[in-house]
C-alpha cells in the first residue's frame, strides 16, 4: 500500500490535536499517559505521512503551522466520527462524570477547560458543581462526586497536586487606603479557605480591618474589587481584569501559596483518561 493510501493512525491524530489544544507536548503526554519523546515521534511520523509540517516549535512555544490550522479541522472531525462509532457499542455508551471545581479555582478559564474536555471526549456527560473547596471535599467524601479540583485547605496528602498558585491583595487601580483607618476588605462568606488565610494574615500582622462586602462567589468578590469597594485576597489568575496587586504599596502581609489538588475515585479506564485530560488542562492554565 502506498503512503497516499495508508489510513491515518487514530492515536497519532489524537496526539496531534492534544498538542495543539494544550500548546504543549508535556501536557499531551500527561493525558495519554506516555512520554514526551513518544509524542514527538508520533508527530514526526504524522508530518512525514502528510508531507508537511503541522506544528511550529520553539523552546518556549508550540503553535499550529498554516497547514496545521487546516488539518486540525479534519483531524477533529475524524476523532469525533471515531468516538461516535465507538458509542454505538454498548461498552462505549455515554458516561456521566460528576466533578466539583472550587470557585477560587474555576475563575475565567472554566469555558476553556470545558471546551477542551468536550473535544477530547464527546461521549462524556459532564456534570460540574462549583462551590467552596471545603464543601466539595465533604461531598467527595460522601461519594456524591466522582472527582474534585480544590484548594488544599487541610492536612490531606491523598490528592494529586496540579499547581501551586500565589495569592495577592487586589484592588481597583483608583482604590486608596487612608492611613489610620481600618483596611476595607471584600471577602467570600465563611467558611472559605482563602478568606481564612487572609484574616489570619491580617491579624498576625496586627492590621486593623473591616469587612465591607461579602460575596457568594469569586465573581461577586471580583465585582466588588472592580467597583472600588475594597481590597480582596485572590489568586493572580482569578483577579478581575484591570485589578492591581497592592500588597507592596500598602505594606499588606504576604499570603501563603495555595495548592490546587485533584481528588478522584474514578476507576474505569476511559473515565480515567478523561480525568487525565482534565488534570493536564488545569495544569496548562494554572502554571502559566
Amino acid at each position: 500500500m502506498t503512503d497516499a493510501l495508508k489510513p491515518l493512525d487514530i492515536d497519532t491524530v489524537q496526539a496531534f490535536v492534544l498538542v495543539a489544544d494544550f500548546a504543549s507536548f508535556t501536557r499531551a503526554a500527561e493525558v495519554l499517559d506516555t512520554s514526551q519523546a513518544a509524542i514527538s515521534l508520533k508527530l514526526k511520523r504524522l508530518e512525514e505521512r502528510l508531507g508537511y509540517r503541522l506544528l511550529e516549535r520553539t523552546p518556549r512555544h508550540v503553535r499550529l503551522s498554516p497547514q496545521g490550522e487546516q488539518f486540525i479541522v479534519a483531524a477533529r472531525a475524524l476523532l469525533n466520527a471515531h468516538e461516535r462509532a465507538l458509542g454505538d457499542m454498548a461498552t462505549h455508551a455515554p458516561r456521566r462524570l460528576v466533578i466539583g471545581i472550587s470557585d477560587h479555582v474555576a475563575g475565567p478559564d472554566l469555558p476553556t477547560w470545558l471546551s477542551r474536555l468536550a473535544a477530547y471526549d464527546p461521549l462524556v456527560i459532564l456534570e460540574v458543581r462549583i462551590a467552596s473547596s471545603r464543601d466539595l471535599v465533604a461531598a467527595f467524601d460522601r461519594n456524591e462526586l466522582d472527582a474534585v479540583i480544590v484548594r488544599n485547605e487541610g492536612d490531606r496528602q491523598d490528592g494529586e497536586v496540579l499547581a501551586v498558585e500565589r495569592l495577592g491583595w487586589f484592588a481597583a487601580p483608583t482604590w486608596q487606603h487612608s492611613s489610620g483607618t481600618p483596611l476595607r476588605v471584600a471577602t467570600m462568606a465563611a467558611p472559605c479557605g482563602v478568606r481564612h488565610l487572609a484574616v489570619r494574615a491580617l491579624e498576625a500582622a496586627r492590621i486593623d480591618w473591616t469587612e465591607v462586602f461579602v460575596g457568594g462567589g469569586v465573581m461577586a468578590v471580583g465585582a466588588a474589587v472592580s467597583a472600588g469597594l475594597g481590597v480582596a485576597a485572590l489568586a493572580h489568575r482569578v483577579a478581575p481584569a484591570g485589578a492591581v496587586d497592592v500588597s507592596e504599596q500598602y505594606g499588606l502581609p504576604a499570603l501563603p501559596v495555595s495548592e490546587v489538588v485533584l481528588h478522584s475515585r474514578i476507576s474505569d479506564a476511559r473515565s480515567r483518561e478523561t480525568v487525565r485530560a482534565l488534570s493536564a488542562t488545569f495544569r496548562g492554565v494554572l502554571q502559566r
